[in-house]
């Protein structure tokens, strides 16, 4: 199982699709003493990928000491990060900690193109430097994209500029409207643009030795097993499932696009929101509505219940509303 946890609502740059709406620091952040005990709270729930996110994790100066005490109780800490402030001993002193790995945001290969999406001027060169320090200090590393109608023609050049950058793998994040993303709705990808780029990194994939991972994108896993694509993973979302995710206040969330609080790790501890919470249990046994729960996908797919929340207003066992099996016209 894997988990996140927003650590912090404070970021060094201002991207334009933000989910968590990142910059200034809230005033009601978990602490060092509570971040440490919620680690240890998430280990005895069982899930062992510890994500570390913001916001801008490294913008906690406490980070070093949460990565280690998440290795501690058993848990492998990564990192989800812009790689701005890699800078000097920082990848040597995060692997130090323990780190496993940093996912690195890259958006597209063209330095304007990213700089304009992540809100900053010369944040694909500070990255790219940020990329070549964990480079220099063997620091695993994977490259995130966040996939939308502007770049979606780049995702598998992306893919070969993680190759040649040393990547360990490329996560292929495809925008849902949340946060600041909500703004930019109109650019997310529909049906046919979905489920093309969809095909298109499983045919990069049969040509790639790294991996290419779709998030956000249940329907890969239908169109895998169509095509006979061998998988290793057992469903596509994982919202309440196997995945959810803690808000820099210690609130609970199916999934950081799925503003929906199950419950606060200040007020209960997260093992016991995790085996008691009454959407987890709706999100784990269902049963879906519309052409979720009748295209036959359900428990390999399982739809992206965020977007279904979205376009649904509401209803997060909604019909997911990009997919070609659903039952609206598109």
């Amino acid at each position: 199982m894997i988990i996140s946890w927003n650590t912090t609502q404070q970021c060094n740059i201002n991207c334009v699709h933000c989910y968590r709406d990142a910059g200034a620091k809230r005033t009601d952040e978990l602490s060092t003493a509570e971040g440490k005990k919620l680690l240890s709270e998430i280990a005895k729930a069982g899930f062992k990928i510890m994500i570390l996110s913001g916001g801008e994790p490294m913008l906690r100066a406490d980070i070093y000491e949460l990565i280690t005490h998440a290795v501690s109780v058993g848990l492998r800490p990564v990192l989800g990060t812009n790689g701005i402030l890699f800078t000097g001993d920082v990848p040597a002193k995060l692997k130090a900690a323990g780190l496993m790995c940093a996912g690195i945001s890259v958006d597209s290969c063209d330095a304007e193109r990213h700089d304009t999406f992540r809100g900053v001027k010369g944040a694909w060169q500070q990255t790219m430097a940020g990329i070549k320090a964990c480079q220099e200090a063997g620091l695993p590393f994977q490259i995130h994209t966040t996939v939308t109608n502007w770049n979606e023609q780049e995702v598998t050049d992306i893919t070969d500029l993680a190759v040649e950058l040393g990547a360990v793998a490329h996560h292929v994040f495809f925008l849902v409207p949340a946060g600041r993303g909500k703004d930019i709705e109109e650019t997310t990808l529909k049906t046919n643009q979905y489920e093309a780029v969809l095909n298109r990194i499983l045919d990069k994939q049969a040509t790639t030795a790294i991996e290419i991972k779709p998030t956000c994108a249940p329907q890969f896993m239908r169109i895998a097993k169509e095509r006979g694509v061998p998988m290793r993973y057992t469903r596509g979302c994982l919202a309440g499932t196997a995945y959810c995710v803690i808000l820099p206040n210690g609130d609970v969330q199916p999934c950081p696009y799925l503003p929906l609080k199950v419950g606060n790790v200040r007020e209960t501890t997260f093992d016991t929101i995790w085996q008691t919470s009454q959407v987890f249990n709706e999100l784990r046994n269902g049963p879906l509505k519309g052409g979720c729960g009748s295209c036959g996908f359900d428990n390999l797919c399982g739809g992206c219940r965020a977007r279904a929340y979205f376009y649904s207003e509401g209803d997060y066992l909604a019909e997911e509303p990009w997919c070609s099996r659903g039952i609206r016209e598109k």
